[in-house]
């Protein structure tokens, strides 16, 4: 049985923090758009948190403004505590899109992070094959990601992350191009994983059963531009099997509460797409 991950310490400031955040930014002829509007969000230290919404409602904007790779218009984000300065080391990523080298075998992009930050090539090696026993692929450390399944893919790429030993780890719907059945085994892979790294995450997904199987806390978004709707704790008892958890009446009516929530909110965001068209093309 998997250990579970640390709760949160009384008096710790949370991991992250989105204080009445608005993002805003022009497009390419010259109009203003607002991606969120007064967002406010809480993670704590080792929690998992979930974030579903109308597509193109800004919820990777989120993400970005927590690595710093946007700035907010208004508001203010904060990392363990302090104001967000840049690229922080302390982050890991994960994206729909696997970030492995292609002229790199397994291990040499299992350990490209330690590398980069200044460990003895020998000690990486050593700590890359352990990670790829986590993974289940040590018999694959020479082979190249062309001759992996997505599956094996995903599974390095979440050891290329979780070696560098991320205190905060952000994902942006990383399961989304899986079969149904792999993305399954994905998600107790990577609740596995998790348990043991007690690493604070932000899952962005549109699938609500998968952040119901994996989260703490789901955040629901409204349509853009996006704002905090609702917020559901998931007090489902860890550690989750998640391939069998979704067949329990639990679980299928804590999906149908938030499903009637975000129901709305999915029909006003297409609602607006098909105006945006319109527009357009008038």
């Amino acid at each position: 049985m998997a250990p579970q991950p640390i709760s949160p310490v009384a008096g710790q400031t949370p991991a992250i923090e989105l204080i009445n955040v608005s993002r805003r930014f022009l497009t390419p002829d010259g109009k203003s758009m607002t991606a969120i509007r007064d967002f406010t969000m809480t993670v704590e230290r080792g929690e998992f948190v979930a974030v579903v919404g109308p597509t193109g409602c800004g919820k990777s904007t989120t993400l970005n403004l927590v690595t710093g790779l946007a700035k907010p218009s208004s508001g203010e984000v904060r990392v363990m505590g302090g104001p967000v300065d840049g690229i922080d080391p302390r982050i890991g990523f994960a994206f729909q899109t696997d970030a492995l080298f292609p002229w790199r075998n397994v291990i040499d992009n299992v350990i490209a992070g330690p590398l980069f930050r200044g460990m003895e090539r020998g000690k990486a090696i050593e700590l890359g094959r352990k990670w790829l026993a986590r993974v289940h692929l040590s018999a694959h450390e020479t082979k190249y990601p062309h001759q992996l399944s997505g599956g094996m893919r995903k599974r390095v790429a979440l050891a290329q992350t979780f070696i560098n030993e991320p205190q905060i780890l952000l994902m942006d719907e990383p399961f989304s191009a899986l079969d149904v059945q792999t993305r399954v085994v994905m998600h107790d892979e990577l609740l596995s994983l998790w348990s043991q790294s007690k690493a604070s995450v932000v899952f962005v997904t549109h699938d609500l059963e998968e952040a119901i199987a994996l989260a703490d806390k789901v955040y629901v978004l409204t349509a853009g531009p996006a704002t905090v709707k609702s917020v559901y704790p998931i007090d489902i008892p860890r550690p989750r099997v998640a391939s069998e958890i979704r067949y329990e009446q639990h679980f299928i009516d804590i999906s149908r509460t938030i499903w009637n929530d975000l129901r709305d909110e999915v029909t006003r965001g297409a609602s607006r797409a098909e105006s945006l068209v319109t527009e357009a093309t008038a």
